[in-house]
């Protein structure tokens, strides 16, 4: 819509059709396309957008691959377009792939590593001193009642309550 406005307002400064394809980075047919929508009905008119576009190849495989996904959920969108490849015989591009998964309310879920153990003798006996001298204590007084216990990262084997 930007583009088509800015074009149009190129031209009523009376600039040569080259430079505002230029100016604009479109094609000369497309400027042509952008001035008989105005001609033809002003503003109004370059807002409609009346492009269709192709329909997806993979809607009508849709429900199979939502519930093979929901089942498997894929590690990547690389492995993802691979299923479908696999399941479909359609091959797809990863931003095809990215697209539709979101189309379908599939969500690219961020993960990270859990930190391992202290591998170094002097933080391993730190650990150990912090976890009987300080946390078991304050875990103990939580269990019993006599204080409240906010963690404030999910349970690991060292928090947890059980």
């Amino acid at each position: 819509m930007q583009k088509k406005i800015e074009a149009i307002y190129l031209k009523s400064h009376n600039l040569p059709h080259k430079l505002i394809s230029k100016i604009c980075n479109i094609s000369s047919v497309t400027l042509s396309s952008y001035l008989k929508q105005y001609s033809d009905g002003g503003i109004e008119r370059l807002k409609l957008n009346l492009h269709k576009g192709r329909e997806n190849q993979l809607e009508e495989y849709r429900q199979t691959l939502e519930e093979y996904f929901t089942e498997n959920p894929p590690h990547s969108t690389r492995e993802a377009a691979k299923v479908i490849e696999e399941k479909t015989g359609i091959k797809r591009g990863l931003t095809q792939v990215r697209e539709f998964l979101k189309k379908h309310k599939f969500k690219y879920r961020k993960t990270a590593i859990v930190p391992g153990k202290a591998i170094n003798k002097e933080f391993i006996n730190e650990q150990e001193l912090f976890k009987k001298e300080e946390l078991e204590p304050v875990l103990d007084e939580g269990k019993n009642g006599r204080r409240e216990v906010f963690l404030w990262m999910p349970p690991t084997s060292y928090t947890s309550l059980s």
